[in-house]
């Protein structure tokens, strides 16, 4: 698969966090994805919809910064908008398998003002 999908597949999977369906993240993740966090170390995708999903309520829009392709990884930084107005930025890598993302490893940043 050409590295470019990569990165479509990675703006097609924050816009459905954006759009609410999770339908349009569901099938972009593989059956086996694994979520990492500074809170979540290593959840599977069961514990990703329960404690990860609910938070596409809150998001209004993604602004990309950086979505750099390295092999079978996407490395996404962007700052985001929440429906209240604040924002706030943060680094994704995001492992491919294939046309999956397999592991989302997320690194917190900051509220920005």
């Amino acid at each position: 698969m050409p590295t470019s999908d990569h990165a479509r597949i990675t703006q097609e999977t924050y816009g459905g966090y954006v759009s609410g369906e999770r339908a349009a993240v569901e099938k972009h993740l593989a059956s086996a994805f694994r979520f990492y966090s500074p809170a979540d170390v290593g959840i599977n995708l069961d514990a990703y919809w329960e404690r990860c999903w609910p938070n596409a309520q809150t998001i209004a829009a993604f602004d990309f910064k950086r979505i750099i392709e390295h092999g079978d990884e996407v490395v996404v930084t962007y700052e985001a908008t929440r429906t209240d107005g604040t924002r706030f930025r943060n680094t994704e890598v995001l492992t491919f398998d294939g046309d999956k993302i397999a592991v989302a490893e997320v690194y917190f940043g900051w509220n920005l003002v």
